[in-house]
């Protein structure tokens, strides 16, 4: 088309408060008797009234809306993106667009926003993303993944791929920890968990989280009957090095033959258990996320400022079994696109699925722990699961701004053995 790429910005952001799932107790998620498409539907009604509407933004502005969700079964099916616009009192002549990259749906709804600008095709958009993992829980009856691709009689046996450890998340984190030994120890996995704890707490106290979330009505935890307003992330809580040490160990070794087989393993972690626990990995939770993307001239059209300019999109695939490597090539595309390295990254957003994946990105890109996630990660504020890549470019673009900082990056790996990204740049560093 020969088209001049139009610049991007990141007008405004905003999150519900991100609860506790338990999918055997819901009862006690505070979100519990609220449907996933209620609760983004609830957040993008308030996000225009309460956020929007002074910056003169109306739905019917909006060119698209994209809708990120990992468990578009059930409850959490949209009808290609259109009932939480609906809920949410959208003028039906609005488009939207249902989008499952697992980990990083919302994310890649945010990039397909991002690119209908760049492209001209869109002047503004909706970037949304939900999970409800009390309500859709990961184990359920409406995903049934083709088995036959690990029964060895099938003609669909696929033996390039362990699916059975591709499905399982805690798996392929305790696999990538296995292939990168000695690189971390299980303390370094725990470390990084409580240091997330421990700084989302700090920050929830003084305040900092209040400038990204609408509260929205919701109950007490275990009482339904009780209402209650919920304004804070439910997972986080003050932790300690020696707690998280003695919880359940969740994952099972792999034995790697580089490791030395299984004499190997035991030999250096001392146990022939797993390293993957509740305190290095991100809990259950409940959540919705939205971030309104805008066509530069259009936005200076309407007198508005950017929180950030979009630098950068990527994305990227890796084996599977350790889908937590996917944020690496995922970055790497970003920057050489942006023309730009990892050192010249300010902050990182790299989200904590596991503590494990965000190291290895660390280790990868030699990045200092002082510039990762440094108002807390997913091992405390939470990962649902389509929510994420919304919440990390939307939460980033407000640090660099605290910080008068010039560029970050937010990052994350998807299930299936994916990968986003989202490189920002803050006009006023």
């Amino acid at each position: 088309m020969g088209k001049e790429i139009n610049e991007v910005w990141l007008i405004d952001y905003a999150r519900t408060a991100f609860s506790r799932s338990r999918p055997k107790q819901p009862e006690r998620d505070v979100f519990g008797e609220i449907r996933s498409d209620e609760l983004l539907g609830m957040l993008m009604k308030e996000f225009f009234d309460q956020k929007l509407a002074d910056k003169g933004i109306e739905k019917k502005d909006v060119d698209e809306v994209t809708v990120g969700t990992a468990m578009g079964v059930y409850e959490n099916w949209t009808y290609g993106g259109r009932l939480p616009c609906f809920i949410a009192e959208f003028p039906v002549e609005v488009p939207a667009l249902f989008v499952d990259r697992q980990c990083g749906s919302g994310g890649s709804g945010l990039h397909v926003g991002i690119m209908e600008i760049m492209t001209g095709y869109s002047k503004i958009c909706l970037a949304t993303g939900v999970e409800h993992m009390t309500r859709v829980s990961m184990q359920n009856d409406w995903v049934r993944p083709n088995l036959a691709m690990v029964n060895k009689k099938s003609k669909w046996y696929r033996p390039q791929y362990d699916l059975m450890t591709t499905i399982n998340m805690i798996q392929t984190a305790q696999k990538l920890y296995e292939e990168e030994m000695p690189a971390f120890t299980k303390e370094d996995l725990d470390k990084f968990g409580v240091r997330s704890h421990n700084l989302t707490v700090k920050n929830q106290k003084e305040g900092w989280f209040k400038g990204e979330i609408i509260p929205i009505e919701g109950h007490a935890d275990g009482n339904v009957e009780e209402p209650m307003m919920v304004d804070r992330d439910m997972a986080a809580r003050a932790s300690t090095l020696e707690g998280v040490a003695k919880l359940r160990r969740l994952s099972r070794p792999f034995f790697l033959e580089k490791n030395g087989g299984k004499q190997g393993y035991i030999d250096r972690e001392g146990t022939k258990e797993g390293v993957i626990t509740a305190g290095n990995s991100s809990p259950l939770n409940a959540g919705a996320t939205a971030a309104l993307v805008m066509d530069a001239k259009e936005a200076e059209k309407r007198g508005l400022k950017p929180m950030a300019k979009i630098a950068s999109i990527g994305w990227g695939a890796v084996d599977p079994s350790v889908m937590g490597r996917g944020p690496v090539p995922a970055t790497e595309m970003a920057l050489k696109y942006a023309g730009l390295t990892a050192d010249d990254m300010d902050y990182w957003e790299i989200n904590e699925a596991f503590t494990v994946v965000t190291l290895n990105c660390m280790k990868h890109f030699n990045i200092p722990e002082e510039k990762v996630n440094v108002m807390g990660g997913a091992t405390a504020i939470g990962h649902p699961l389509g929510s994420t890549m919304v919440r990390l470019p939307g939460t980033l673009a407000r640090i660099l701004k605290d910080k008068k900082a010039k560029y970050g990056c937010a990052n994350a790996c998807c299930g299936g053995g994916q990968g986003v990204a989202v490189i920002l740049e803050n006009p006023n560093a």
